[in-house]
Order: C-alpha cells, then structure tokens, then sequence
C-alpha cells in the first residue's frame, strides 16, 4: 500500500511550486513603484485643484474691486439730491479710485465747470437765438464763479484747504452760477423762444451737477468723519 499510495503522489507538484515568492528585492521595487505613483498622482490632483482655485480668485477679484471701489462714490453721492446724475459725472473722472470727500467734491466741481462752459459756447454759436445770446454774458458769469472756486481750493502744501471762509466763499459763488441759470431761462420763457425747451433740458443737467456739488460741500465735514478722515 506504502509503494501505492508512493506512486500515486509521485509525479504530483505542489500548487505553489508554480508560483514561488518574488524575492524579497522585487516585492520592495513595487511596493516603491506604487507608492511613488501614488505621490505623482496626489502632486498632480493637489495642482489641478490650486489652479482651479487661483482662476476663481482671479475672475471674482476685479468685480470685487470695482464694487468696492464705488462704495466711497456711492456714499458720498447719497448726501446729493441728484445722486445718479453725481455718480455719473464723478465716476469717470475717478481714477485711480479714491475715497478722499475733497476729491468727490473737486471732481464735481470739475464737471459742473466743464458743462457750464459747454453751454456757453452753444450761446456763443453764430446760429444761436437772440434770446439765446442775451443769456451769454449770464453763463460767462457763471463760468468765472466755478473757475475762482476751483482756483480758491487750489493751495500750497500744507496750507489748509477747507477754512469756514473758504467753505463760505464756495457756497456763495457756486450758489450764484446757479442763479445766472436760472435767470437765463426765466429770460427765455418771457421772451417766448423756440429753442427754450430744449436748452432747459441742457441746463438742467448743469444745474444737478452744481447742485451736487454744492451738497457735498455742505456735508463735507460729516462725510470726512464717516470716512475717518481729518479735514485738510
């Protein structure tokens, strides 16, 4: 039975003689194949996603900006009674972005003294009404009172800008190039021109800017506190 029970197992091979085990060398050579790769690929994922992030940032950055940097205006716009009409003529001229009141009220000033002489160069036009070129010498009037105020503000460093008299000489001579205006029309419509309609639509637009301006001069001092900023 011994000599069967022999044969019958001889010629038989042991499953894992087929398969022996790598040597101890190679199993180290994959297990350090596999984990370099693993790294690779978490450096890779790790750089797709930073740069995911990085164009996020990058797009959301300059609306954020820009939104920020019209909050000032804006703030400084709802002291007006006309404030789309302050925003509108005060932000193309605000570059780089500012949140100085002074600033707001210069550039105001700059674009009411701009729209008061444009209307006196239409008066001035060869073309122009009669009724129209009695109104000149009131809009050269009010051109001069915006071109002192401008000049007034105009000081050496270190000299104080805004004193209670320049306030007041401000106040007094913007509030007269409002005045010239308004007697201009008045003029027209007693005269009954026909140009009256739409030249009020013009001046119109001159008087909001000036009005404006003049508003935030008379909320310079607060607005300068809401800023924490010391007036100059």
């Amino acid at each position: 039975m011994e000599s069967i029970n022999f044969f019958k197992g001889y010629g038989k091979v042991n499953p894992l003689d087929d398969h022996p085990n790598p040597p101890p060398n190679h199993r180290r050579r994959r297990r350090i194949i596999a984990v370099t790769l693993a790294v690779f690929l978490t450096l890779i994922i790790g750089s797709l996603i930073a740069a995911l992030i990085h164009e996020s940032a990058t797009e959301s950055e300059p609306s954020q900006l820009a939104s920020n940097s019209a909050e000032p205006l804006k703030t400084v716009c709802a002291v007006t009674r006309y404030p789309d009409s302050c925003f509108s003529s005060i932000a193309p001229l605000n570059s780089p972005p500012s949140n100085n009141p002074l600033r707001f009220f210069n550039l105001s000033l700059h674009a009411s003294s701009l729209e008061v002489s444009s209307l006196k160069n239409l008066l001035t036009e060869p073309t122009a009404e009669p009724a129209m070129k009695d109104c000149a010498e009131l809009f050269d009037d009010a051109a001069s009172q915006l071109r002192r105020s401008v000049e007034l503000i105009c000081v050496g460093s270190g000299e104080k800008v805004l004193t209670e008299m320049t306030i007041s000489d401000l106040q007094t001579w913007i509030s007269a190039a409002m005045t010239d205006q308004e007697t201009c029309l008045d003029g027209l419509a007693e005269t009954g021109s026909t140009a009256l309609g739409e030249f009020k639509l013009k001046v119109q637009k001159s008087q909001e800017y000036m009005s404006n301006t003049l508003a935030i001069l008379n909320n310079i001092e607060s607005l300068f506190n809401k800023f924490g900023l010391t007036m100059p």
